[in-house]
């Protein structure tokens, strides 16, 4: 299975680009607080100031997420980003200092994704993206290696009507922050018992046929991957988990090294993955949509696009 391969797969994974996630329920329509009380500033000069106090950085998070790449797409493609730079470093990283800017009320621009629980627990807003570098609203889909519905009809079956909201995935991820993930999965099952079953209905159980769903190392997909595993589990399969950068994802379903994966952002974040290996894997379609990717910002931030910021002095 894919976990022997990992040489041979793992050495594009430093290459790749993804997200994840990428993983809402968020509106991200404008929410702007009045600068009445910073005595009146214009548009331009609230804009200015942001840049100067956050250094005219954006925070982003790992090296090897398509956020990351469409980041530094952004700050070619827009002219009034000159002297800007993106500070990479981890999911968890971007995470904190997000807080930490939101306790104090400062400024800070990250690069975000929905569905996430940080939408839940902060309130925060898109920057408006005209030049269109981060891509409209996505769906996560599902791809299986060729003959898995031959050979596992069932597990095909099941992952086929695998389909949820962007609510749901944001309260598993939610309830993670406090708990593992299998657990926050299990709570979401036993609290949708209706959804499940519309999943499993008429899908005879299978006594230990080992199944291995790929996905890449983001709460998102955490998020989904724990729910199905938990369900094909209740239908009696095996079933392994292994997280691995996106390249490799999709190279694994595409050889047969593993067996599907719920984790494909598509059309654009994942989309070149998904065309080099297109014909070599089945697709079955989203399992969520409304996914979402771009430069977030608290919504007590006076700005709304990223045509608002100014050039590096």
């Amino acid at each position: 299975m894919f976990q022997f391969n990992w040489k041979r797969l793992g050495i594009v994974a430093g290459l790749s680009l993804s997200l994840v996630a990428a993983g809402c329920g968020q509106d991200d329509t404008d929410n702007t607080s009045n600068n009445a009380e910073n005595g009146g500033d214009n548009q331009t000069e609230a804009s200015t100031n942001v840049g100067e106090e956050i250094d005219y950085t954006i925070t982003g998070i790992e090296p090897g997420a398509g956020i990351t790449q469409a980041t530094d797409d952004t700050l070619s493609e827009y002219e009034n980003l000159a002297g800007w730079e993106q500070e990479i470093s981890s999911t968890a990283a971007m995470l904190t200092e997000l807080e930490n800017a939101i306790n104090n009320e400062e400024p800070i621009i990250v690069a975000g994704w929905s569905p996430h629980y940080k939408f839940a627990k902060f309130d925060l807003k898109y920057l408006e993206d005209p030049k269109g570098v981060y891509g409209d609203v996505e769906y996560i889909g599902t791809i299986v290696r060729k003959d898995l519905k031959e050979e596992m009809p069932e597990a095909y079956t099941i992952l086929d009507r695998f389909q949820w909201e962007a609510d749901d995935m944001e309260s598993v991820m939610l309830d993670a922050q406090n708990m593992d993930f299998e657990e926050a999965a299990q709570q979401w099952v036993d609290e949708n018992q209706e959804t499940v079953a519309k999943w499993t209905e008429g899908v005879d159980p299978v006594d230990g046929t080992s199944i291995e769903l790929v996905l890449t190392p983001w709460d998102t997909e955490r998020s989904s991957a724990n729910v199905a595993k938990i369900v094909l589990e209740q239908q009696g399969f095996n079933v392994t988990l292994t997280p691995v950068d996106p390249a490799v994802m999709f190279k694994a379903i595409a050889t047969g090294d593993g067996d599907a994966s719920l984790a494909p952002w598509l059309p654009a974040t994942h989309g070149a993955f998904f065309e080099e290996f297109e014909g070599e894997f089945d697709d079955l379609g989203e399992n969520l949509i409304g996914a979402k990717i771009g430069l977030v910002v608290p919504t007590y931030m006076d700005i709304n696009s990223i045509e608002d910021l100014e050039p590096a002095k």
